[in-house]
């Protein structure tokens, strides 16, 4: 029996050995990066962030790019544990889109693997010349609000953000806590002392839930792995329009339609009290129910009420709208207030509340 333990124990050490003197593993967040846009000879960069999770050190024996127009920045060697980031740069000397790959060899596998940046070159392309009214650390913005308004399903808006490194140390500024409907890319993604970049967020409707408003809360970032703070807030809106097909052609006579008092409310002047009410009067005037499927706020500051969500034909209802002063006066944003109903000429109805 020991003869036999002896046996197994030296047939299990040959086949483990080698395991671990050649265990080594290299992580990568992600092999494929967008860089968005930029201009004629504008170069670009893609920075890839690895780390070296093995149990030895990770050499790193070449990076190879697949043309001369790209140049690669990369360790030789990285510690046990070690993060580690190998940098793209393509000098955007051909306009269109672009692919550019490069090979990387390491002891960490035998088999080699790509690293992929992608973009577009564009002729037009500016940089911004606008002001950043908006102070978040050593990053200065040209605005910390995005709406997107009207958007259908399927549709796919993007909106920018422009951003200026104010500060004396390189960063890599990006969006922090993103939905599922929200994508941001950052170009260029590393960002030199008194240089400017450009956040592009694009929206995927289709991966929104819900008709009406949707809100969100980003975080601006100078570097990946920043905490959130509240003060680099990144507020952003979206209204989702519902499908009104069921009123298409022949059947529009058949739809409900909404008359209001108004769809501006002043609130300029609260005569010295605290908060302040208006009523608006909403009136069906077509052949079928009016449904108010959504009533939402776009800011804090008011407080809504209806007294009925689903008015008959010649029939009406009340909106009342409180404003509370102090909370009106500290909002970055126009206050207002979005309803989805219906009616296929009004399914989105704001009302404006005027402030000044």
């Amino acid at each position: 029996m020991k003869k036999l333990t002896v046996i197994l124990l030296s047939i299990l050490a040959s086949q483990l050995s080698p395991l671990q003197v050649n265990a080594q593993r290299l992580t990568v967040k992600t092999t494929t990066i967008d860089v968005g846009a930029t201009g004629y000879e504008q170069p670009v960069t893609a920075t890839f962030e690895m780390r070296n999770k093995g149990l030895r050190r990770l050499v790193i024996q070449s990076v190879k790019p697949d043309c001369g127009c790209t140049k690669i920045e990369y360790p030789k060697e990285v510690g046990i544990g070690e993060r580690f980031t190998i940098k793209m740069t393509y000098d955007a000397r051909m306009l269109g889109h672009f692919q550019k790959m490069c090979l990387v060899k390491s002891n960490a596998s035998k088999k080699p693997f790509y690293l992929t940046m992608t973009g577009v070159v564009k002729s037009d392309f500016r940089d911004y010349s606008g002001e950043y009214p908006i102070e978040m650390g050593d990053l200065l913005l040209d605005k910390a609000v995005l709406e997107f308004d009207d958007v259908n399903k399927g549709d796919v808006p993007e909106q920018e953000i422009h951003i200026l490194n104010n500060g004396k140390k390189a960063m890599r500024p990006n969006l922090m806590h993103l939905p599922p409907y929200l994508t941001a890319i950052t170009s260029p993604d590393h960002l030199l002392p008194g240089r400017a970049a450009t956040i592009s967020v694009k929206l995927l409707s289709e991966k929104l839930r819900d008709y009406g408003l949707t809100k969100t809360t980003l975080y601006m970032a100078h570097n990946p792995g920043d905490k959130v703070r509240q003060d680099f807030a990144i507020d952003v809106a979206t209204v989702l329009l519902p499908d009104m097909k069921q009123f298409e052609k022949e059947n529009k006579e058949l739809a409900p339609q909404l008359q209001m008092s108004a769809t501006d409310v002043d609130f300029t002047d609260f005569g010295g009290k605290t908060k302040k009410t208006a009523t608006v009067t909403l009136q069906n005037t077509g052949v079928s129910p009016l449904k108010i499927t959504s009533l939402q706020l776009f800011t804090a500051g008011l407080k809504v009420t209806l007294s009925k969500s689903e008015i008959a034909p010649g029939q009406s209802a009340n909106l009342k709208i409180t404003g509370i002063a102090e909370e009106l006066q500290k909002l970055r944003t126009r206050p207002r207030i979005l309803m989805i109903t219906n009616d296929p000429d009004h399914a989105k109805v704001v009302v404006n509340i005027k402030l000044q």
